[in-house]
C-alpha cells in the first residue's frame, strides 16, 4: 500500500494532536536546552543538540514554505483553504525555534547552520525560475536547448548565491 502526500495530510488533519505535539515539542526542546545549558550553549554537547533541534524545525518548516509557495503560485489555492496544522504551524515552529536558539547561542556556532542558507536560496531560485516559465508560457524544451537551460540555471544560482552573501554578510 502506498501513501500519498494528500493521504498524509488527511491523517494529520484527522489527528491534529500529532503535528501539534511535534511542533510544540521542538521549540520547547530548544527552550529547555537553552535553560539547562547555563551559558555553555556554544560548547560541544549543547551545540549538537541545538543543531539537531534546528534541523528538526527547519526541514518541515522549509517543506511547508515550499509547499505554500507551490500551492499559492502554481495551484492558485486560496489562503482560506490553507491547512493550519501542516502549512502554517511548521513555519511558526521553525521561526520560534530559531528565535529561541538565537537567544542562547550564536547561530554561527551551530554546526551546519551556514549550509541552510544555500539550500533555501537554491530552492527559492528554482521556484522563481519555474514560476517565470509558468507565467510567461515559455517552453524551455522547444525554444532553448537543454544545455542552455542548465547554463541559465547555474548562472541564476551563482548570481543568487552572490546576492545572498552580499545581503547577509
Amino acid at each position: 500500500m502506498r501513501m500519498t502526500l494528500h493521504d498524509f495530510f488527511q491523517i494529520c488533519s484527522h489527528n491534529p494532536e500529532i503535528p501539534l505535539f511535534y511542533f510544540i515539542a521542538v521549540p520547547l526542546t530548544a527552550l529547555l536546552s537553552g535553560i539547562f545549558s547555563r551559558g555553555e550553549a556554544h560548547l560541544s554537547p549543547w551545540k549538537y543538540l541545538f543543531s539537531a533541534t534546528i534541523y528538526l524545525a527547519f526541514v518541515p518548516g522549509l517543506f511547508a514554505l515550499t509547499l505554500n509557495l507551490y500551492l499559492f503560485l502554481f495551484e492558485r489555492q486560496s489562503i482560506w483553504d490553507a491547512n493550519i496544522y501542516l502549512q502554517l504551524l511548521p513555519v511558526l515552529s521553525m521561526l520560534l525555534t530559531f528565535w529561541i536558539i538565537k537567544r542562547f547561542v550564536s547561530l554561527d556556532a551551530i554546526p551546519g547552520f551556514d549550509r541552510l542558507g544555500g539550500l533555501i536560496l537554491m530552492i527559492l531560485v528554482v521556484l522563481i525560475l519555474l514560476w517565470i516559465v509558468d507565467r510567461t508560457r515559455i517552453w524551455v524544451v522547444s525554444y532553448l536547448p537543454f544545455t542552455g537551460f542548465l547554463i541559465l540555471l547555474i548562472v541564476l544560482l551563482i548570481a543568487g548565491r552572490l546576492l545572498w552573501k552580499r545581503i547577509f554578510k
